[in-house]
């Protein structure tokens, strides 16, 4: 592997295994693989998946959604990427399917994956990048709710989705965070 520090390190949180492949808590995983124009490899050192776009390493932990921070957290040691530059694509039940939410830092809200990753950062000033998935109707509770595939009328919409996120991140690492939020924040669907 290449050891020149790329500027970026994008995260795209996920779980391992069949499983969990197009269910909603994956959609940072799904995201990625719509960005990434070269292959993932399986990297062990960093318990993950990485693969690289225009100079910016990406990853797709492998530690399950908890413990994502371990690899995050590894991956940027190695490469000497500052905790500002480590943009976290992740699942947001606030927020309606399919809209984007860009912030340069802030905390975890309710989202495992994202307070791991900043408790190995031991801060709140990373930026993500959060894909609305919908919250759950009553009596389904958030846990059962992420963790199950995509209702079928979600399906029809996750191409789009996933291109607009691979758009907004291409966008972040090209001009910079505040120009996507600009662009990609107010968009409705």
């Amino acid at each position: 592997m290449d050891t020149v520090a790329p500027t970026w390190l994008v995260a795209g949180l996920g779980n391992p295994g069949a499983r969990y492949a197009r269910t909603r808590h994956n959609i940072g995983w799904l995201a990625l693989d719509a960005l990434a124009t070269e292959p993932f490899r399986e990297e062990k050192r960093f318990d993950g998946e990485v693969s690289r776009i225009d100079g910016a390493w990406l990853i797709k932990p492998t530690t399950f959604m908890n413990l994502s921070g371990v690899s995050v957290r590894a991956m940027a040691d190695f490469y000497k990427i500052p905790h500002q530059n480590v943009l976290v694509v992740l699942d947001d039940a606030a927020l309606p399917f399919g809209r984007l939410r860009i912030r340069p830092s802030g905390s975890a809200g309710s989202h495992n994956g994202l307070e791991s990753i900043l408790v190995h950062f031991a801060t709140e000033e990373v930026p993500r990048l959060r894909i609305g998935i919908g919250a759950p109707l009553p009596p389904m509770a958030l846990h059962d709710y992420v963790l199950a595939p995509f209702a079928p009328e979600e399906e029809g919409a996750l191409a789009t989705t996933l291109d607009r996120s691979a758009e907004a991140i291409r966008v972040i690492l090209k001009n910079g965070l505040a120009a996507a939020m600009n662009e990609f924040n107010k968009e409705g669907l």
